[in-house]
Formats: structure tokens, C-alpha cells, sequence
């Protein structure tokens, strides 16, 4: 192991100790040492953290942005051990965060995905199952990616029809109930987990092949796959995920959907809107209103809504 890598797994170490998950995190700065060493760098430069953060050149400005913010860090602890160290300075990769538009599936796109997952090649059969059971819990319970990767088995009531979301983004916990049919979907997938694993290795609910918990990297990259199987995604060379529909975007169609059904039965949606907002886990409703102006059919909806109340009031 090299000086890098041990002094990365040292900061990463120190920080998690902090209270800091750093997942994300760490896949940036492995990527980052391992293009130092491949490019036979000694230590850090501003030159090469440079180069490195703006691929590929026709990416985001913002991922940019972010992917230097966190060498700059990892760089400015570093230098206390190799003084040759350069430290980027702020502002050199600057972007306002941009919130990206969702894009919403449709019920027979959602399908697709699931039924393209559950032929995802796995020795043990537990890839397929479990993205294919991982990727249809997403979108009927709009759970955030690592919601359901955080997942226990004591967090899965399959009797009382509910999970209990732990730890949550804002370092909440709520209950989410679920519909029968989700329920039945998951008792399947656990009695498949428990056949090819009858010895848990963890309390997790998802596991990977190897019967691990299954990591934000693994669902990310095989959603890429299996969108790219059905035609969302343009193929991407090697393990490249390539442009398209992102596995979070799930949950904007779960909340998008939502909100498109109560506008057309003619629910009053302003009353409804703080419910949705905490199944979401939103920390405010003003995130859960966010929707209304990211999808033009809810805007259209909102708009027609407020538009008819008016007009009924003047008669």
C-alpha cells in the first residue's frame, strides 16, 4: 500500500470517527490517489487535482466543483505529513448548486426496470433478486438510496406493514407504512436472502453476493446497467454509467405521482401536502413544494387548480 492510500485511509478513519459517513467521500479520493499514482505523482499539486476534478470534460461544473472542494480537505490534512503538499485554493472551481429537474417514470417504465433487474447474471441469484426487490421498494415507498441500504431486518415489520427508517438524512426517524403487495414483494425476497444465506453475516436487509450489505456504489451502477438494457440510458463504455435517469429520480416520480393524483381526484393538496412531506422525510414542506415547480404536469395541474377556484369564486 502506498503512502497515499495509508495516509487516505488514516484521514477517512479519523473523520468517520467524527460522526461523518464520508461514502461518497471516500470513492472520490480513491479515485483521485489512484490517478495520482498512475500519473507516478509523489504527492499532491493544484495542477493535478485540477485535472483531475473536470472529468470528463463535458461533465457538471457543480460535480466538479464538489470533487475538488473534498481533495482540498483531504490536501490541507495531508500537508501536515508531506509539506511538498499543494493545498487548492478556494474558488478555483466555483458553481451554484443547481438542483437537477427529476425525471419521472411512468408505471410501465418502473416496470421495465424491475423486470430487466430481476435478469441482472449473479452466481448466487442475489443480484438480481435484490435490485430487482431494492429498485421496486424505491419506487412505491420513495425512500432515499441509502434509506434503503440502511436498512435491518428488525427495521422490516413484515407483520405490522411498515418500515422504520433510521438515522435518517436529517438525523430523524419515521415510520413508513407500506401497501400489502410491497410487503409480500419483500417477505419473497427474504425468504430467498435466508436460503442463500441461512448464516447472516449482518443485520442488513438487502445483501450483495458476497451476503454483505449492499453499498450506494453497487445500486447506483446496476440501475445504470439495467437503464441502459431498457433504452433509458445510452450505453457507456467499461463501468461508466453513461447520462440518463438517475435511481434517486424513483423517489421523484413516487412524490411526483402522488401529488398528480391528488390534483386530478380534486384533493385539496395544500391540506395534503405536509403528510407527504413527512413520509418523504422532508426536513420542510417547502422541499415537497419543490415538485410543483421541477414537473411541468404538476405545474399545469396547480396552476388549473388555482385558476378554477378563482373563476368559481367570482361566480
Amino acid at each position: 500500500m502506498s503512502a497515499l492510500h495509508k495516509s487516505l485511509d488514516d484521514y477517512l478513519k479519523i473523520r468517520r470517527a467524527l460522526g461523518f459517513k464520508l461514502e461518497s467521500t471516500e470513492w472520490c479520493l480513491r479515485g483521485f490517489v489512484d490517478f495520482l499514482e498512475a500519473e507516478g505523482a509523489k504527492h499532491i499539486t493544484t495542477e493535478l487535482a485540477l485535472r483531475w476534478a473536470r472529468r470528463p470534460a463535458n461533465g457538471e461544473p457543480f460535480t466538479w466543483a464538489q470533487r475538488l472542494s473534498r481533495i482540498r480537505l483531504f490536501a490541507a490534512w495531508y500537508c501536515a505529513r508531506d509539506p511538498r503538499t499543494e493545498v487548492p485554493a478556494e474558488g478555483l472551481l466555483s458553481a451554484s448548486v443547481r438542483r437537477k429537474p427529476p425525471f419521472i417514470f411512468s408505471v410501465e417504465q418502473i416496470a421495465s426496470i424491475v423486470r430487466e433487474a430481476e435478469k441482472l447474471p449473479s452466481r448466487r441469484g442475489m443480484r438480481a433478486c435484490t435490485f430487482s426487490t431494492m429498485f421496486g421498494l424505491l419506487a412505491v415507498a420513495g425512500l432515499r438510496i441509502s434509506e434503503a441500504i440502511a436498512l435491518d431486518r428488525a427495521d422490516v415489520d413484515l407483520r405490522g406493514c411498515q418500515l422504520t427508517i433510521r438515522d435518517t438524512k436529517f438525523g430523524k426517524t419515521r415510520l413508513v407504512p407500506l401497501s400489502e403487495s410491497t410487503i409480500e414483494a419483500l417477505r419473497r425476497y427474504a425468504k430467498q436472502r435466508d436460503r442463500a444465506f441461512p448464516a447472516a453475516m449482518t443485520p442488513a436487509f438487502f445483501l450483495s453476493e458476497s451476503g454483505r450489505r449492499v453499498t450506494e456504489w453497487a445500486t447506483r451502477y446496476n440501475f445504470a446497467k439495467v437503464s441502459q438494457a431498457t433504452g433509458l440510458r445510452a450505453p457507456a463504455k467499461g463501468y461508466r454509467h453513461g447520462r440518463g435517469p438517475r435511481v434517486h429520480d424513483l423517489r421523484h416520480s413516487f412524490a411526483a405521482r402522488t401529488m398528480v393524483v391528488w390534483y386530478r381526484a380534486g384533493v385539496d393538496v395544500e391540506r395534503e401536502l405536509p403528510k407527504l412531506s413527512a413520509y418523504l422525510g422532508h426536513a420542510h414542506v417547502n422541499d415537497t413544494y419543490w415538485y410543483l415547480e421541477a414537473v411541468p404536469e404538476l405545474l399545469q395541474l396547480a396552476t388549473e387548480r388555482v385558476t378554477g377556484l378563482r373563476a368559481g369564486g367570482r361566480r
